[in-house]
């Protein structure tokens, strides 16, 4: 599996392109906005979009993904459908934060803990993660140790918990018990700024580290 990030929207959310080496068949994680930058980035990659998946339902990370799934005829997968009243809620998370507004809609498929989305041959387990949003999941690459967490954790720092649905505990809780046993040399890509792993961030977050 390859993948590579592209920061989108004045928030400058990462959304992950990430392909299948073998059939060259690829996803979207997370398009939160200016679909037409990131289909060119599919077009550069030279790869074939195949799906389209969600983390959790904040505007900033699903901005994109209606138009997108227009487009190109792919379909929307994720998060849980505990996320299910912020999708319902875009117009208004548009005033809230100035982004552009976007209808409400439902994804094609909404996902559960433990099932696996296939990129092409590569598999992506589904870890549902509350605390930032209620149906927050996070995609694990088991081959590759690397982790698609969104907005649950970043490097020095973990999601909001003060948004509608946010719960610190709840979040805290699936850091430490839901992520940090896939293993230290898990990397994570999160939702906003660089890289990290699952190991530097048990030892040196503040928020969640030892």
């Amino acid at each position: 599996m390859r993948y590579h990030s592209i920061p989108v929207t004045s928030f400058q959310q990462n959304c992950s392109l990430l392909w299948c080496d073998q059939s060259n068949k690829a996803a979207l994680i997370d398009p939160g906005g200016e679909a037409t930058r990131l289909l060119e980035a599919v077009g550069q990659a030279g790869v074939t979009l195949e799906g389209i998946l969600l983390t959790h339902g904040h505007l900033d990370h699903v901005g994109a993904a209606s138009e997108i799934s227009a487009l190109t005829g792919n379909a929307i997968t994720g998060p849980h459908i505990g996320d299910e009243p912020l999708l319902n809620a875009l117009q208004q998370q548009a005033e809230m934060f100035g982004l552009p507004s976007t209808e409400p809609f439902t994804p094609d498929r909404w996902l559960k803990d433990g099932e696996v989305v296939n990129v092409g041959s590569e598999p992506l387990q589904v870890i549902h993660a509350p605390g930032h949003s209620p149906g927050h999941v996070v995609f694990y690459h088991e081959p590759s140790q690397t982790a698609f967490v969104g907005d649950v954790l970043f490097r020095g720092s973990i999601g909001r918990s003060d948004l509608p649905g946010g719960d610190q505990h709840a979040l805290i809780q699936s850091i430490q018990s839901r992520l940090f046993p896939l293993g230290d040399d898990v990397t994570i890509v999160p939702g906003h700024g660089p890289r990290s792993t699952l190991g530097e961030e048990r030892r040196s977050n503040p928020y969640v580290g030892a």
